[in-house]
C-alpha cells in the first residue's frame, strides 16, 4: 500500500482556479462515496477550505490511484485532465505523511500556526470513518496527527496570538482606520469566520456592528448573544450605505456584491471611504469593485501581506515542532513497516505449516499402520520442528522492523523464502 497527496494549494493555484476546486458541506457525502469506488482507492479523506483542496489516500498503485483522482476531480468540476495536471500537485510516500503532520500543527498555513486546521483536519478523518472510506492507516494517522498537533500547540505556544484569516481581516481594518472604535461593520455570512470576525471586531472595540444572514432565525440567536444587530440580507444595499467596514464571509455560490451595485450604493454615500474585506471563497465580491471611487477592496490573497509583523517567535516555535514532526515520522514508518510485515510473517507460516501438512500425510499413507496416538506424536513433532525453524527469520523480520530497514529488505525475504505464492494469494 501507498500513500498517496493531491493538492490545489494556495500557494501554487490562483483564487480564481481553487474557488472552482472546491468541495462545499453539500458535496462532502457524494465525494467521499464517489472517489472510495475507484479500483486503486483503498482509503481516503478529503480536505477542503478556502486555501486548499487536498486529497489523501492509501492506493494499491502509485500511478492507477492519479488517474483514479484525476477522474474524480473531472466528474466533479468538469476539469480537463490537462487542465487539472496543471494545478494538481501529486506526492506520494512518508511526503504525504509529513505534509499531514506540517499541515494539522499549522506549519503549511497562511497564518503559520493557526489553530483553525486542527478541526479541519479532524473533521475531515471524522467524516472518512463515518462514510467508511478509512482504515486500518488513516484510522492510525489520524490518532497520531490529530495528539500531535494538540501537544505541539500547547507546548510551544505557537497560536498563542490568535492569527486567523478573520483575525487578519480586523488587523487590516485596524490599521486602514485609526479610530476604529468609532466606526461601523457589517459582517455579511455567519459561518465560522463571519463569527470569528464579529468576535475580532468587538475585541478590537468595535461596537455598532451588523450582521446580515440568508437564514434570519440563526443569525439572531448569534447577534443577541454578542448583543450586536441582525438583519436580512436582502437589506445589504441599504446597509452599505452606511457602514465603514463590510467582511464577507457567505458560501454564496455568485457574487453578492457587484461593481454596478457598488457604484450606486457610492454615489448615495457622496464616495466616501469604504473599506470591503472579502474572506470568502468562492469570492463574494466582484474584484472589479476596486476600480469604484471612495472603496478599498482586499481579498484572501491579499491579507498575507499583514502576516509578517508578527512571525518571528512563530517561525522559531514551528522548528521546533518541525523537529518533532521527524520522530513522528520515524514512529509511524516503524509501525507501517511492522503492518508491512504481518503478512509476510502469516505467508512464511502458512507456507511451512502447508509443507508440514504435507509431509505429515505422506508419512501416514506410507506407514498406514500407524496407531492414532503415534500419528498424534508426529503431527505434535513436525510442527514443533517447523516453530523451531520459524523463530529466527520471524524474530529477524521483528528486529528488521524496529530497526527500519524492513521496506528495503522485504522483497529479498519473500524470494528467500518462496513466498512470492502466498502474498499473491493475499492480495
Amino acid at each position: 500500500m501507498y500513500m498517496l497527496k493531491m493538492s490545489v494549494h494556495y500557494d501554487t493555484t490562483p483564487i480564481e482556479i481553487r474557488e472552482k476546486i472546491q468541495f462545499t458541506d453539500n458535496m462532502m457525502q457524494k465525494a467521499y462515496d464517489a472517489l472510495y469506488q475507484y479500483p486503486h482507492i483503498c482509503e481516503h479523506i478529503i480536505i477542503s477550505t478556502c486555501n486548499r483542496t487536498e486529497i489523501f489516500a492509501v492506493v494499491d498503485h502509485v500511478h492507477g490511484g492519479k488517474e483514479n483522482i484525476l477522474h474524480f476531480l473531472h466528474a466533479m468540476f468538469h476539469f480537463s485532465e490537462e487542465k487539472l495536471l496543471q494545478y494538481c500537485q501529486f506526492t506520494k510516500g512518508e511526503a504525504v505523511v509529513h505534509h499531514l503532520f506540517r499541515l494539522a500543527s499549522g506549519l503549511d498555513s497562511i497564518v503559520l500556526g493557526e489553530t483553525q486546521i486542527i478541526g479541519q483536519v479532524r473533521d475531515a478523518f471524522l467524516l472518512g470513518q463515518q462514510y467508511k472510506t478509512t482504515g486500518k492507516m488513516l484510522n492510525e494517522l489520524s490518532k497520531r496527527v490529530i495528539q500531535f498537533a494538540k501537544n505541539a500547540h500547547h507546548k510551544t505556544q505557537i497560536g498563542e496570538q490568535p492569527m486567523s484569516i478573520s483575525y487578519i481581516a480586523v488587523e487590516l481594518a485596524k490599521s486602514f482606520y485609526a479610530n476604529i472604535k468609532e466606526k461601523s461593520a457589517v459582517i455579511v455570512g455567519i459561518g465560522e469566520m463571519g463569527k470569528l470576525s464579529v468576535q475580532n471586531l468587538l475585541a478590537a472595540g468595535v461596537t455598532d456592528i451588523t450582521i446580515l444572514n440568508r437564514h434570519l432565525e440563526r443569525g439572531k440567536s448569534f447577534a443577541e448573544k454578542m448583543d450586536i444587530q441582525c438583519k436580512p440580507i436582502e437589506v445589504l444595499e441599504e446597509v452599505l450605505r452606511e457602514v465603514d467596514i463590510v467582511i464577507t464571509s457567505t458560501s454564496a455560490a455568485h457574487k453578492i456584491i457587484t461593481k454596478e451595485k457598488m457604484k450606486q450604493v457610492m454615489d448615495m454615500r457622496k464616495h466616501k471611504e469604504l473599506l470591503c474585506i472579502d474572506i470568502a471563497v468562492p469570492r463574494d465580491i466582484e474584484r472589479a469593485v476596486q476600480e469604484v471611487e471612495g472603496i478599498t477592496l482586499y481579498d484572501v490573497d491579499d491579507l498575507q501581506h499583514v502576516v509578517d509583523d508578527n512571525m518571528q517567535a512563530r517561525k522559531e516555535a514551528a522548528e521546533l515542532i518541525e523537529q518533532d514532526i521527524q520522530e513522528e515520522l520515524l514512529s509511524f514508518r516503524l509501525w507501517t513497516e511492522t503492518l508491512e510485515a504481518v503478512p509476510v510473517i502469516h505467508a512464511l507460516r502458512e507456507k511451512t505449516f502447508d509443507i508440514q501438512a504435507k509431509t505429515v500425510e505422506s508419512v501416514f499413507r506410507k506407514i498406514p499402520s500407524l496407531s492414532e496416538r503415534e500419528r498424534k506424536v508426529i503431527e505434535k513433532h513436525t510442527k514443533s520442528i517447523v516453530n523451531q525453524l520459524m523463530e529466527q527469520p520471524i524474530k529477524q523480520v521483528k528486529t528488521m522492523c524496529k530497526e527500519g530497514t524492513f521496506e528495503q529488505e522485504k522483497e529479498l525475504f519473500i524470494d528467500i523464502f518462496g513466498l512470492e505464492d502466498k502474498m499473491t494469494e493475499k492480495r
